[in-house]
């Protein structure tokens, strides 16, 4: 029997970040779980694609925008389910044992979020994350894994450049779960713009969306 996931990876100049990725998936390619590895590139100017083809993974590339690209990426995909997570988020040691619990239930299921050495700030800004999670809204940071069959029955992710994680989680309402293992991802955006503003700033961009600004608009403010 074919292995039953596909992962997808949404990128861009994530040379730094992508190997480490990668790296924590092997545990899932040797128990038998991972049937391929897609990664789906906007327009990295690094050695992003040398490092994702050396990893053995199929490059989709195409325009830059996250929605878009997970969409490319998951219309390649082959796997009765699909995993998906950002470059800079790795699933912690035992991961298989959860996953393969939940191959079972066929809903989508997130990971607990952890920050790398993120400290005190970072643990506060986890509880609330995985809260949220509980509540029906997990975002990308956190990975995702569903079977391909709901993916596509709910639509999938729209091609958005921002906010694609909280579409797809408001279609999937009543058939998201936690699965009891962990995602930790990388603190350096908060970091670089101090744990309050950037949490505070998150908090206002979610609000905005639910109130019906553009993905568009509100992309060119988060980038500001």
């Amino acid at each position: 029997m074919r292995a039953p996931i596909s992962v997808v990876i949404p990128t861009l100049n994530a040379e730094a970040q992508l190997g480490a990725c990668l790296a924590a998936l092997v545990p899932g390619l040797e128990a038998g779980l991972i049937r391929e590895l897609i990664v789906s590139d906007g327009g990295s100017e690094d050695a992003t694609v040398a490092v994702a083809k050396a990893w053995g993974a199929e490059v989709v590339t195409g325009p830059a925008s996250r929605g878009g690209q997970l969409a490319r990426g998951c219309a390649e995909a082959q796997g009765a389910w699909l995993l998906v997570l950002h470059a800079d988020t790795q699933l912690r040691d035992g991961w298989v044992g959860p996953v393969i619990l939940h191959l079972d239930t066929r809903q989508a299921g997130w990971f607990r979020l952890a920050f790398a050495r993120g400290g005190l700030a970072g643990r506060i800004v986890a509880v609330w994350a995985n809260l949220r999670s509980r509540m029906g809204l997990p975002y990308g940071d956190q990975g995702l894994l569903l079977p391909r069959a709901l993916y596509a029955d709910v639509g999938g992710y729209p091609d958005q450049p921002l906010m694609e994680d909280v579409a797809l989680a408001r279609a999937l309402r009543g058939r998201l779960t936690g699965i009891d293992a962990v995602a930790e991802t990388s603190p350096a955006r908060y970091r670089a713009q101090g744990w309050i503003r950037r949490g505070a700033r998150n908090l206002w961009t979610l609000a905005r969306y639910f109130w019906g600004a553009s993905p568009d608009r509100l992309a060119e403010s988060y980038r500001r």
